[in-house]
């Protein structure tokens, strides 16, 4: 079995990718309530800030400061994905290595997350999360993606209401590793 590290950081900000195990599946918009109501849950026993977030249909990116003595955010992400599996009917595909630990099909078993850094870092990460809608294709401005902290950012006065512009067309990495180059 691979040796995953996590970089635990008491009061750390992190960027996570989470996703579901069908990719193909559009469980988190389509249940968007029940994964609120699992953060909000999560949050109000083991407090957090969630600096930005997006909710795509097969996933989620996040960005999270933890509290200044705290590191565990793999705790978080545990009771977030359990309680929306429990709001969900009994219909996913269960492989039998699940079945035989008595899992949900729901979610993969691992996610991606990252250390911010640096002030950078941080910006970065939080411009990729929002800039996520349109780099998958779904709308051609992030203002128009409905599920998204950058709403709030833009009441803040974080970002103009057309930041990022119309993107539909044009040929962007967005972040993205290239390879070969």
């Amino acid at each position: 079995m691979t040796g995953y590290r996590r970089n635990f950081v008491p009061g750390g900000s992190f960027f996570f990718t989470v996703n579901l195990a069908e990719r193909r599946l559009s469980l988190l918009t389509d249940h968007v309530e029940i994964l609120g109501t699992s953060f909000r849950e999560t949050h109000r026993r083991h407090p957090f800030t969630i600096e930005a977030v997006v909710v795509l249909p097969d996933h989620i990116h996040a960005v999270w400061t933890l509290p200044e003595s705290d590191a565990d955010f793999a705790t978080r992400w545990r009771l977030i994905k359990s309680a929306f599996s429990r709001g969900l009917a009994r219909v996913e595909r269960i492989s039998s290595s699940r079945a035989a630990k008595g899992e949900r099909g729901i979610w993969q078993r691992r996610y991606w997350e990252h250390t911010i850094r640096d002030e950078e870092d941080f910006v970065r990460h939080v411009d990729y999360v929002h800039i996520n809608p349109v780099k998958h294709g779904l709308v051609p401005r992030v203002r128009d993606w409905a599920l998204s902290s950058f709403h709030r950012h833009v009441r803040l006065g974080n970002y103009p209401a057309d930041w990022a512009g119309d993107l539909s067309g044009e040929g962007h990495d967005y972040g993205e590793r290239r390879y070969g180059r």
